[in-house]
Order: structure tokens, then sequence, then C-alpha cells
């Protein structure tokens, strides 16, 4: 689950286009998956500066039921991307 997250997370800070670390993640889990269960997550900026920004993410299973919150934290060094 907290793969799925990091990798939305990781996804959604990139789309600025320098390098963004992570700060803080904070993931409530408040329903377990059915065995077999896809998931899908979604992540938002709620908030950004020049270097920091911050993100909702959820996570919700094929019938969208709810399975993880997210709050996070970035950092953004102001580096280029390697691969642009």
């Amino acid at each position: 689950m907290f793969s799925l997250i990091d990798e939305a997370f990781e996804t959604v800070c990139q789309t600025v286009g320098s390098v963004t670390v992570a700060l803080n993640v904070g993931v409530n889990y408040v329903a377990s998956p059915e065995a077999g269960a896809r998931l899908r997550a979604e992540a938002r900026e709620v908030n950004s500066t020049k270097r920091t920004a911050s993100y909702d993410i959820k996570v919700h299973d094929q019938d969208g039921v709810l399975i993880a919150l997210c709050q996070a934290l970035a950092y953004r060094t102001g580096k280029p991307l390697p691969f642009l």
C-alpha cells in the first residue's frame, strides 16, 4: 500500500520539473482491501511555495471504497530533473 502511495507522491511531485524529495509522509489506513482488489491512488497538490509543497493522496479500491489517506510534504531542491 505504501509503495502505491509513494509512487503517486513521486509522480505528482515531479510535475514541476525539478528534483523534489519527501520531507514527511503520514498515512492513515482506514480499511483493509479484499484479496485481489484493484487499488488506485490519486494525488493532488494542496499548497505550494517556491521550496515546499503539500499533497493529499487517497487510495480507493475498484468499488470506490476508501482504503487509505495520506498527507505528504515535499521539498523542491531547484535542481532540474536529469531526464528532461
